[in-house]
């Protein structure tokens, strides 16, 4: 058997589960589980804001309020399996990415592998957590940030990741006030569409400043060389409190992410799969 022959084999069996409704069903319950979580954290950030102890603003909060609710253990694995599939549903679209210019091609593979990277990992935190086990994303967070300042150019290493999860968020606060989520999706027509495009620019943006903001503390841990400064999501949320105006920002970034879980529960359906 030839490379190409190899090649087109694996062409195929992925355009087959591309085309599959079972994955895609899958794929489309992992939106809408990812609608749950940012539901959940936006209104973990906001109990923060209010004084109200709401936990770890972050997945691993939200997975942990889900495992202590009656029937969590069920919905916990519902979770891992929808991002599961919607994580693989990413590589698989990273794989039969379509021939166009090679770098704008490159790069976009790029972005779509990190995207099913991202999901896989939260999805085998929500695994962790349906088998009775726990994860502290903020101290995972932490320890990796510890282990990558110990090694030769890890300073180097950990401000250009700060600096490139920064730039993500700005491509989602982009997105966002330019509608440019819209392409993606199929925009319902009359009243429902200018609902979804609504929760989605709010959305959009709200997740771009807590991404930013966790960019920046990764940056700070790198000049500092404190790696207790990179705490992830929940840190990140947490430390708006501290900026003037901090508890309305923290709120009103919260009520963001419950408006982007709200599209994602749109997206589950309206998603051009």
């Amino acid at each position: 058997m030839t490379p190409d022959s190899v090649s087109d084999n694996a062409q195929q069996a992925a355009r087959s589960a591309e085309g599959s409704r079972t994955f895609q069903l899958l794929a489309r319950t992992g939106y809408a589980v990812n609608g749950l979580l940012h539901v959940m954290i936006g209104a973990i950030a906001i109990s923060v804001a209010t004084g109200v102890e709401g936990g770890s603003a972050d997945q691993s909060g939200a997975l942990a309020q889900l495992a202590g609710t009656p029937g969590g253990v069920f919905v916990l694995w519902t979770v891992a399996l929808g991002l599961a599939s919607l994580g693989l549903w990413y590589l698989v679209q990273a794989f039969l990415e379509p021939a166009r210019d090679p770098k704008r091609k490159w790069a976009h593979r790029a972005v779509l592998i990190g995207k099913g990277a991202v999901f896989l990992f939260i999805a085998g935190t929500a695994f962790t957590f349906a088998r009775g086990a726990s994860s502290d994303s903020s101290e995972t967070s932490s320890d990796s940030t510890a282990r990558l300042l110990s090694i030769p150019g890890g300073v180097v290493l950990l401000f250009v990741a700060g600096l490139a999860v920064v730039v993500i968020g700005g491509v989602f606060v982009h997105r966002g006030a330019t509608h440019g989520f819209t392409d993606s999706i199929t925009v319902p027509g009359g009243p429902a569409g200018s609902v979804v495009v609504i929760l989605g620019t709010v959305g959009y943006i709200a997740e771009g400043v807590a991404l930013a903001t966790v960019g920046i503390l990764f940056t700070i841990a790198a000049f500092t060389l404190d790696p207790e400064k990179a705490t992830g999501m929940d840190g990140a949320l947490k430390s708006l409190v501290e900026l003037p105006f901090g508890v309305a920002i923290l709120v009103l970034v919260g009520a963001g992410l419950i408006a982007y879980g709200v599209y994602c529960f749109a997206r589950a359906r309206l998603a051009r799969l």
